[in-house]
């Protein structure tokens, strides 16, 4: 399967998942409240970062290992002794300190953590199985499966009147059950593993831990922070404009994990110049929702933040710095992809190392001085400083070339996509539809995305080739 197919398939996955996740969040939001919705929000943080101290890099050794191709049931069985036992520890550590836990998130939720571990662990390691068996593509829809079995039993179980125990639990079992779907489809096979698949898996994650870490801090420190920092109502908006900037890293996130098995092998074989290509190819396309999003957000973002409240609102100025965060952010993970997957997780140790300790630091200093809206700054700087580093490194390795002139033709697409949208915004608040917020919202987003795609494709030969390239069998090409 070519790569852009892999890739679009995970996207629309992805994309499925998302609006899933979209239609609960809004119902949840406009059910629960901001406070509800914080509480949520820090509980699974906190199962996120317990589960990150369970994993301690496992998740992407086994990956690594499986892809290579040599004896791979027995580094998963290695895998999934290592993570059992880790799970097992963390557990009793929930248990010991129960009630510093639900004092921390204000609910009593210690038990619903470990079940929500348990489920996570379960569900990363098939993940990791499927994804070094080079199955991206079996995997991606599974996580949309994930996301709608979740929204399924969140919302039941909060019509049942379960409120914030009915989430958790609706999380957990939704969870489980794509966890054991995974688990019937890659059919793993057990082996009895030797010293040396522990130690290998040992001696990738030794470095690859410090990235597991920088990916949660990016996506949970802030939140963890607002939890002890700030009102459980702001934290919950937070949740939510995080929740929605995330949502368009989608196809940052298909092209990181459909290529890093295939650097991977090319990197085996000593392809350098392919390993190359695939790095141009990963950050010519990292920003090509993100950069459009971050304008629009910037244009109508608190018309956005509006659809799960009216009290939401205040969130557009964080949305959009989320966004541009994570646009920087997108750039250096695909860096960071590329060294680890030739096998030089020390540099992306080192790059991690950096960017969790700024992060941490600036998230703690920013949101104690300015509240809740320095937690949005605090990621975006530390971002920038983990981009700055992963370039240094990927570019001493590879020497590849940076394809600054697909960015800017994303940037000059994305400006113009603002500027009409812009009007269209002023225009349509004179008429009776801006009083229909959730339309008029669809109306500005349909027309923003129907400029910033037919801009790129007459500006952009690459892009142009590329969607012509993958587009299934059997449809003609034009042009």
């Amino acid at each position: 399967m070519r790569l852009g197919q892999t890739s679009a398939i995970y996207f629309i996955s992805k994309v499925l998942a998302s609006a899933f996740g979209f239609v609960a969040t809004v119902y949840l939001s406009r059910v629960l409240g901001e406070e509800i919705l914080g509480f949520y929000g820090v509980a699974l943080s906190l199962v996120f970062a317990l589960v990150l101290v369970g994993n301690i890099g496992f998740g992407g050794a086994i990956t690594k290992r499986i892809s290579e191709g040599e004896e791979p049931e027995a580094y998963f069985t290695a895998g999934l002794l290592i993570k059992t036992s880790l799970f097992a520890l963390t557990a009793v550590g929930v248990l010991v300190f129960e009630s510093s836990i639900n004092s921390y998130v204000g609910r009593d939720v210690a038990i619903f953590i470990i079940l929500m571990m348990g489920g996570y662990v379960f569900l990363n390691l098939i993940r990791s199985g499927l994804k070094g068996n080079h199955l991206v593509h079996v995997e991606a829809p599974l996580n949309a499966l994930k996301q709608a079995l979740r929204s399924v039993f969140m919302i039941g179980l909060v019509i049942m009147g379960w409120e914030l125990s009915g989430m958790l639990l609706g999380h957990f079992i939704g969870t489980l059950l794509v966890a054991t779907i995974g688990t019937l489809i890659l059919r793993p096979s057990i082996t009895i593993p030797r010293l040396e698949h522990f130690t290998r898996l040992l001696d990738f994650a030794k470095f690859s831990w410090l990235g597991s870490l920088r990916q949660e801090t990016f996506s949970r420190a802030d939140i963890l922070v607002l939890g002890y920092f700030v009102s459980s109502g702001l934290t919950g908006i937070y949740v939510v404009a995080y929740t929605l900037a995330e949502f368009l890293d989608i196809f940052g996130r298909g092209i990181s994990t459909t290529l890093f098995p295939e650097i991977s092998r090319q990197a085996i074989d000593g392809n350098i110049d392919v390993v190359r290509g695939l790095t141009n190819d990963a950050l010519s396309f990292a920003g090509l929702i993100l950069i459009p999003g971050t304008v629009g957000a910037t244009v109508i973002g608190d018309r956005v933040m509006r659809v799960y409240g009216e009290g939401f609102r205040i969130g557009g100025e964080v949305l959009t710095l989320l966004l541009i965060a994570l646009t920087i952010y997108t750039y250096t993970k695909q860096l960071l992809n590329t060294l680890n997957a030739i096998d030089r997780p020390d540099l992306a140790f080192r790059a991690n190392g950096v960017f969790v300790v700024t992060n941490i630091l600036l998230n703690i200093f920013l949101v104690y001085s300015i509240g809740w809206v320095g937690a949005a700054f605090a990621t975006a700087l530390s971002a920038a400083v983990g981009l700055v580093l992963a370039f240094r490194y990927t570019w001493r390795e590879l020497r590849f070339e940076v394809p600054i002139k697909e960015i800017v033709f994303q940037t000059v697409a994305a400006l113009l996509m603002g500027g009409v949208v812009y009007v269209v915004r002023g225009l349509g608040e004179a008429h009776w539809i801006a009083n229909w917020n959730i339309p008029f919202v669809l109306l500005l987003v349909g027309v923003g995305a129907s400029i910033y795609f037919g801009v790129l494709l007459l500006i952009s030969e690459r892009f142009r080739t590329t969607v012509l390239r993958n587009l299934p069998d059997g449809i003609p090409m034009l042009g």
